[in-house]
């Protein structure tokens, strides 16, 4: 039996070729020789129309075929400015295909997808296609898989977002039953929305063998994964979009070429937060470099808890003063600016209301400008209202489409950017905003679901889809291309667009709608989980009628991620305003560090239900640890914070400076022990190591 190996940074990777020449990933690992599954299992499951489904296997993506046929014929190694690549190349009778594995340098992390060519004379339908597949991930050890693996799953709602649970597998519902079984733990999004239900990532954790394995799957639409049981030990698969899940089907022409969405996965010794930790450094690496992704500027936002999209001059001016009083650096005008009144169902051509901005827009923005501020707006480019008259101009080819009709979604239009005009249309709004009303910043938010896609001019409505998410993208390089500048938020209704085929681009992500700043501590104590901590825009809204507590608790829920700042700062107390701007320029001291830093979790991984809350950025001088008390019958709490490269020289509660809290750092034991007097009560600590 020959192998194919790449040993780096505490990684071994082993591919195994057998003597019929199949290729299968035998070992992937932070320990040399471990071994994984005893047998074959294809590389890339394939099942296309019209073959035989090989295997006893119910609603599971094994025993595919042509894919089980494939055979080994060459493999390439070459180093690139990432790191090493692997492109492993097979052959069957109709297909042949190209596994492509990118190693980064430095890192325990892998990129997976592949390509595929139909070399026969006939169109194949493909039905099924994993871009990465991982059997044997359990380990073949003396104790059942079932025992000692934990999976971890991010559900992420509209207004709860990266929310983890942690379960067995039997908790689960799969059970070691037989050699193998005929269940499965399946994982899915289908849709426009990539990240509604779950994160496109989850973390298996072998507990016998002290691993945990994180996926995530890079797209901004469809995509599902599976973890099942086959030859008695535990596998993955994972990709995008299909036709069982996704509706998703291609007709691949004779010489054409079908790819597939890539899929990163990291192996680290440990568990969940070492898996995080370790995809944090890998979209560190692969995310578009620029200036705001490096320093971090303080937005303020009017939505919020704020105008709640009715913005006029009048009422604009006022927060323009507070918030540079404050000390934000942009100031974004949210929805309705382009509409006279009730805007949801005619949104589409972007132009200003001359009822709401009297003297023109250009009047609020020049004032933001003069306030030492950069300004932006907020859009909505995919989408057309069902009032919208340019959507009555513009031809049926140019949105998305189900059996002849335009599909409508929450009296809005989908956008195919497929289409020549739909670029163009886009690509004049964007000019218009720069070059016309001299914006520097874009909320692009996209607040509907699309369904399954589009089946015009497609092969199935998922591919539809699949075209239109990459031309999309592409669309989006463009834009960056020609404004490299421009920071573009990404927003989905907050984070069901949270995806690193996105976030490679964008350098800022909304994370959450939550209205309830209670609420949103849960949610900004996770939010690093999703992207990296220097993306994760986290609103602080200080209420009109509140207390000093509540001000604290809405600028701790931002300050270790990116300070998205709204709420009626012009008709606060002085004191309470004073606070936010106490928080921020506080901020502004160490937001710098925040891009080299790694998020880690004391008390574990946040949820709604916590007692308390626990949250730290460190790098090799010091913590930052943000502490909430919810509603935590017991006013202590005694956390092990044992990552500390050094011993501690120091804690001091760093905000608020009003701070009147007990708090003592026990050497011995490696432990903060903290007493809040009331629930509901924020505090962000500096700890520093000798």
């Amino acid at each position: 039996m020959d192998t194919i190996e790449l040993i780096k940074n505490n990684l071994y990777i082993e591919f195994c070729i057998d003597e019929q020449q199949r290729v299968s990933l035998n070992n992937l690992s932070v320990k040399k020789n471990e071994k994984g599954l005893e047998g074959y299992f294809p590389l890339i499951q394939i099942h296309c129309s019209g073959f035989n489904q090989n295997d006893h296997h119910a609603r599971k993506h094994t025993g595919s075929e042509p894919g089980s046929s494939l055979r080994y014929q060459r493999h390439n190694y070459y180093d690139n400015e990432s790191g090493t690549k692997i492109e492993i190349y097979l052959k069957g009778d109709e297909l042949s295909a190209v596994y492509h594995l990118q190693h980064y340098e430095n890192l325990q992390t892998i990129t997976v997808w592949c390509e595929v060519v139909n070399c026969s004379t006939k169109d194949i339908g493909l039905e099924y296609i994993s871009s990465f597949s991982a059997p044997g991930i359990s380990r073949k050890a003396d104790v059942s898989w079932g025992k000692y693996s934990v999976l971890h799953i991010a559900h992420n709602n509209w207004y709860g977002e990266a929310q983890w649970i942690s379960r067995t597998l039997p908790e689960l519902g799969l059970t070691k039953v037989n050699e193998f079984s005929l269940d499965r733990i399946s994982v899915e999004n289908t849709g426009s929305w990539s990240s509604i239900g779950h994160l496109p990532c989850a973390v298996y954790e072998n507990k016998n063998s002290g691993e945990a394995l994180l996926w995530q799957i890079e797209h901004n639409g469809s995509w599902q994964w599976e973890i099942g049981d086959y030859q008695g030990e535990l596998y993955l698969l994972a990709g995008g979009p299909n036709e069982n899940e996704n509706h998703c089907w291609v007709s691949l022409a004779p010489n054409k070429k079908f790819t597939t969405v890539p899929v990163s996965a990291c192996i680290v010794e440990g568990g969940l937060q070492e898996a995080i930790q370790e995809i944090t450094r890998y979209r560190r690496k692969i995310i578009r470099q620029c200036d705001d992704i490096k320093t971090l500027p303080v937005i303020f936002n009017d939505y919020m808890n704020c105008l709640s999209g009715d913005p006029t001059t009048e009422k604009l001016l006022p927060l323009i003063d507070a918030a540079a009083n404050a000390g934000c650096e942009y100031f974004c005008i949210d929805c309705g600016w382009y509409s006279d009144g009730p805007w949801w169902n005619g949104v589409g051509e972007w132009l200003p209301s001359n009822i709401r901005f009297p003297q023109g827009i250009l009047e609020p923005i020049n004032y933001i400008i003069k306030k030492g501020m950069r300004p932006g707006l907020w859009l909505e480019i995919e989408v057309m209202g069902i009032e919208c008259p340019l959507a009555q101009r513009l031809p049926d080819a140019c949105f998305f489409q189900k059996h002849g009709q335009r599909v409508i979604d929450h009296q809005r239009y989908q956008l195919d950017f497929r289409h020549s005009l739909v670029r163009e249309h886009a690509d004049k709004v964007v000019a218009r905003l720069v070059e016309e009303y001299g914006i520097h910043y874009i909320k692009m938010d996209y607040n509907i679901n699309a369904g399954i896609g589009t089946d015009y001019l497609a092969d199935s409505p998922g591919e539809g889809l699949l075209a239109h998410n990459r031309a999309y993208l592409e669309w989006l390089q463009s834009i960056f291309d020609k404004y490299p500048d421009l920071v573009i938020e990404n927003c989905g209704s907050g984070g069901l667009r949270m995806d690193y085929a996105l976030l490679k681009y964008h350098s800022i992500q909304s994370v959450s709608d939550q209205t309830d700043y209670k609420l949103m501590a849960s949610i900004a104590a996770s939010a690093a989980s999703a992207a990296t901590p220097e993306q994760c825009a986290i609103w602080s809204y200080p209420l009109q009628e509140g207390d000093q507590e509540e001000v604290v608790m809405n600028m701790v829920n931002s300050m270790l991620l990116r300070i998205h700042q709204s709420g009626h700062l012009a008709e606060l107390s002085t004191r309470r305003f004073e606070l936010v701007k106490e928080g921020i320029a506080l901020y502004k001291t160490f937001r710098s560090d925040i891009p080299s830093m790694l998020p880690f979790w004391p008390l574990g991984m946040p949820s709604f239900d916590s007692p308390w809350l626990a949250f730290g950025m460190s790098n090799s001088e010091c913590v930052y640890l943000a502490v909430w008390r919810m509603g935590s019958v017991d006013d202590t709490i005694n956390m092990s914070i044992d990552n500390l490269p050094r011993a501690v020289r120091s804690v001091q509660c760093v905000y608020p400076s009003f701070d009147n809290s007990e708090y003592a750092w026990d050497e011995t034991t490696k432990s903060l022990c903290i007493k809040f007097e009331k629930c509901y009560t924020a505090r962000l600590f500096k700890i520093q190591v000798t």
